[in-house]
């Protein structure tokens, strides 16, 4: 999954990107509200971790002017400011959630579990595509009844072909969905995860779900699922 997180505290946002890394997720961070209000209108991100104190726009002012704009962006708000009306005019604006600094790495990582499991307003929890089985927020999948383990990245490239199910997936697309900003290597990357995900997926169970399209990039078929 591809994270956005808008905290203009740079060690803060050096450390939380690096442990959520850590954890699988691709995140892109920026460090004012109106570079990070702009590329949260231009990715395809799972999640917001949003601060309220930054220079630009703060983060009431990005939160509101993405629902405004019919975002459903799931958005768990950070900020050192922790009386009831501050939460109360967080949620007004339309966070999902709510968390005062200082606080625990660990809880943010529930919290986060929690809003990614319940997704937007068009982002199902789980996924299904035939008998296959996806729970992107605990990061699970199965074949029918079969638990597959697949490493996080692995899961990442998987999921983002499951959201699109009998639908040519470009390799850029796939990029641009599972690897941060920061990414500058070969797109023929894609390739390596694609045999590990048959490897794992297909060829045990005598399927061929994940389909190359030539000159179009890859197609996770559920009528081969």
């Amino acid at each position: 999954m591809r994270l956005l997180m808008i905290e203009d505290e740079e060690r803060l946002a050096t450390a939380l990107s690096r442990g959520l890394r850590g954890e699988g997720y691709a995140v892109d961070v920026a460090h004012d509200g109106r570079e990070g209000l702009d590329l949260a209108q231009t990715h395809p991100y799972s999640a917001l971790i949003l601060d309220i104190m930054l220079p630009g726009l703060n983060g009431y002012a990005v939160c509101g002017r993405l629902r405004a704009a019919g975002s459903t962006l799931p958005i768990l708000m950070l900020t050192a400011k922790n009386g009831e009306y501050d939460e109360a005019e967080a949620l007004d604006t339309g966070a999902d959630d709510y968390l005062s600094k200082p606080f625990s790495y660990v809880v943010l990582l529930a919290r986060l579990r929690a809003l990614l499991r319940r997704g937007g307003a068009v982002r199902p929890a789980v996924l299904r595509v035939g008998d296959l089985w996806l729970d992107p927020a605990a990061r699970r999948c199965r074949r029918g009844d079969v638990p597959v383990r697949l490493t996080a990245r692995e899961f990442a490239v998987l999921e983002c072909l499951a959201r699109r199910p009998d639908e040519a997936v470009a390799k850029i697309d796939i990029i641009d969905a599972v690897w941060d900003q920061a990414f500058d290597g070969d797109v023929n990357i894609v390739e390596v995860y694609v045999r590990a995900l048959r490897r794992k997926l297909d060829l045990p169970f005598g399927r061929s779900t994940i389909q190359t399209v030539r000159g179009a990039g890859y197609r996770l078929s559920a009528r081969d699922a």
